[in-house]
């Protein structure tokens, strides 16, 4: 009877955790829209994550989870964290300037499929022919979302920029992900580790933004601030721990179907506050991306790496 009850707790509170973390991340895409304007790009995502490194530095010590890290350890974090909140981060930023932010999330939840590619080069993890069938049909679907995104013939240009940009931060996270699938990684404590990646990755966006945009900007506007908090706290600090946490919970592979649920909420936000305007097109071409993914999903539930930067 006990051991039934906790059971039920347990769910409820992953189903809990699984929630949180879709829309944490859904709304991410939105709010970064916010984050361009006074303060360059660059300088943005440094605020960021010097932020929440912060912010995981005092939970990792105030929870007794901070160990020592070893040299070995430092350059995994070092070219992990450049990768994920680096590289990742301000090609994204860059991209919302282009397209929508619903539709980046779209191109986001497709991250299984280079995870899965660099998988089998680095890890040698086999492909399934299942996971082939619905990477196709994601690709396909994502593809009648992006030809029916903009009709100016004009305006492909802007979107292919921001398409192109989208992709390049996909690698870049895919590596970041596949890195901590690793063994090596896997014999890391994960909050020391994960607070040491976000601090390599400020100094990596500090170094970029000096270098490209000059001296710091600051924007006092309470809507920059406030969003700002929310992403290096709830997007960052928060959803990251609550997420590793949901992993060893449920597993890798239940976990990732997040995937599926943060591109659903990102379209939906951008239909309310960005104007996107769906068509039978556009409807059809997102409805084939998210059950591609979920088949591709379904092949590979315990090998696949868990696409773990998501925003």
């Amino acid at each position: 009877m006990i051991a039934r009850y906790l059971s039920a707790i347990s769910a409820r509170i992953s189903a809990f955790e699984f929630a949180l973390v879709s829309l944490i991340w859904g709304s991410t895409w939105l709010v970064i829209k916010g984050q361009l304007g006074v303060v360059p790009a660059p300088w943005s995502v440094a605020y960021r994550f010097t932020l929440a490194c912060t912010l995981m530095a005092v939970f990792t010590i105030a929870t007794g989870r901070w160990v020592r890290m070893t040299r070995r350890g430092h350059a995994f974090a070092a070219i992990a964290g450049t990768a994920q909140f680096a590289l990742n981060f301000n090609l994204v930023y860059a991209s919302e300037r282009h397209v929508t932010s619903g539709l980046i999330a779209l191109v986001f939840a497709l991250l299984v499929v280079p995870n899965a590619l660099l998988s089998r080069i680095v890890l040698k993890t086999p492909i399934s022919l299942r996971f082939l069938i619905g990477s196709a049909i994601g690709i396909i679907g994502l593809g009648l979302v992006v030809a029916d995104d903009r009709h100016d013939p004009a305006e492909w240009s802007t979107t292919l920029d921001g398409l192109l940009l989208a992709g390049g931060a996909v690698l870049c996270a895919s590596t970041a992900n596949v890195m901590q699938a690793g063994g090596f990684a896997r014999s890391l404590a994960p909050f020391p580790t994960l607070t040491w990646m976000m601090f390599y990755g400020a100094l990596g966006d500090i170094a970029f933004a000096a270098a490209t945009s000059g001296p710091p900007v600051l924007d006092f506007r309470a809507e920059y601030a406030i969003g700002l908090i929310y992403l290096a706290f709830a997007a960052s600090a928060v959803a990251f721990t609550v997420y590793y946490r949901l992993i060893r919970r449920i597993g890798p592979g239940p976990a990732a179907y997040s995937s599926v649920i943060v591109p659903i909420v990102a379209m939906t936000l951008s239909t309310i506050f960005e104007g996107y305007r769906w068509s039978v097109i556009s409807a059809a071409g997102a409805a084939l991306a998210l059950i591609g993914l979920v088949v591709a999903l379904a092949s590979r539930r315990k090998k696949l790496p868990v696409p773990a930067a998501t925003r």
